[in-house]
C-alpha cells in the first residue's frame, strides 16, 4: 500500500488522539508525512495571495475558508500523528 493510499484512509477518522493512537504503526507513519495536495496547496497560495491583496472575490471566500479548514485539520492529524510517533519509538523527538 503506498503512503497516499494510507492517508486516504485515515483522513476521515476524527481528529483526537484517541482515535489516532488507535492506528497501526504504519498508519502513524504515513500520517507524519501527511501533505495538503499539491493542486489544493497550488489554489490555497493562490486565494491567500489574492486575499493579501485585497483582490479576493467575495464568490471565492467560501473556498478560501474550506481550504484552510482542509489545511488546519491535515496540520493537527500530522502533529498528534507525530506524537505518537516519539511516544512509541517509531520515530525520535523533533527537538532535544
Amino acid at each position: 500500500m503506498t503512503l497516499q493510499e494510507l492517508q486516504k484512509q485515515v483522513l476521515h477518522l476524527p481528529i483526537s488522539d484517541r482515535c489516532i493512537s488507535t492506528l497501526s504503526n504504519e498508519r502513524i507513519l504515513a500520517l507524519t508525512e501527511l501533505e495538503m495536495a499539491a493542486d489544493q496547496d497550488a489554489r490555497l497560495s493562490e486565494l491567500l495571495d489574492r486575499q493579501q491583496a485585497g483582490i479576493l472575490a467575495e464568490n471565492e471566500f467560501p473556498e478560501l475558508q474550506i481550504l484552510m479548514q482542509t489545511y488546519q485539520e491535515g496540520l493537527l492529524r500530522k502533529a498528534i500523528a507525530l506524537s505518537e510517533a516519539v511516544k512509541r519509538g517509531l520515530i525520535e523527538p523533533l527537538s532535544q
